[in-house]
């Protein structure tokens, strides 16, 4: 890769953000220039504040993410991995998952092992109806170590994920749907445009109330449910006193589109 190599692309498209993933050759693997460029562009939307919902996607139809490099974690060995590229992946990953701003997976292919860990990490997962899901990683040797065995024992049933780890085998995009590890599945032609259009109307919505919403979730899930409780109460005493809720309030009584601005 030469310095100026772009490996993700980054654009603006009214309120959306869109990343796409851009090594096609390579079905769209992470190495870790690849990921410090994702996280560059995640950084830079999430301080463009015209910028209120992200979706993700890989270049091509064959891939969303194929993987990590398998030929640069073969060159690699347990702490020089932990130092580097465990170090960098767990944090972009991470740094999706908390990012305040909501965002949409557009899985246009395969989404194995990295790929499959990454949209554990975003918040809604369209797949194409093309597309494969899974972590195959068993086959190498290895486990999920971007997140994903942690992740996916939270999201699914512990027995399916168990499962998906142990034998390694990957899925199609309506088993992945019917496990609740993918919302919806699409045809592929008509991937980018759903993703952009729930993004758009999701764009609609108050930012800060969504803001306020995926941070409630986020902790309630590490409370038990009373602490969760007294968190949602705490928090939507809070959107309350934003002007959005007032607006959004005002606008129903008045029969009129609510105008959010985010304060």
């Amino acid at each position: 890769m030469t310095e100026t190599e772009t490996l993700v692309q980054c654009e603006r498209r009214g309120a959306v953000g869109l990343i796409t993933i851009d090594r096609p050759k390579a079905l769209n693997a992470l190495n870790i220039a690849t990921l410090l460029q994702l996280e560059t562009a995640l950084t830079d939307l999430e301080n463009d504040p015209a910028i209120r919902v992200i979706v993700v996607t890989g270049s091509g139809e064959r891939a969303f993410v194929a993987g990590g490099d398998i030929g640069d974690l073969d060159s690699r060995r347990g702490l020089a991995h932990y130092q580097e590229f465990a170090e960098v992946i767990h944090r972009v990953f991470r740094r999706f998952e908390l990012t305040d701003k909501p965002t949409i997976a557009a899985v246009n292919g395969w989404a194995l092992g990295g790929g499959t860990e990454l949209l554990l990490a975003l918040d809604i997962r369209l797949v194409a109806k093309e597309a494969r899901v899974g972590v195959p990683e068993i086959t190498l040797g290895l486990f999920p170590g971007a997140g994903g065995s942690q992740r996916l024992i939270r999201q699914i049933p512990l027995c399916r994920a168990k499962e998906l780890m142990f034998v390694g085998e990957q899925i199609d995009a309506d088993e992945a749907v019917s496990i609740g590890l993918c919302n919806r599945a699409v045809p592929r032609a008509d991937l980018l445009d759903e993703a952009l259009g729930m993004a758009a109307r999701i764009a609609q919505k108050s930012p800060l109330t969504l803001k306020l919403l995926k941070r409630t979730l986020r902790d309630g899930l590490e409370m038990p449910l009373a602490s969760a409780l007294s968190h949602e109460q705490a928090m939507i005493g809070l959107v309350l006193d934003s002007e959005d809720a007032h607006e959004g309030c005002r606008a129903f009584l008045d029969k009129r589109p609510p105008n959010f601005t985010g304060r």
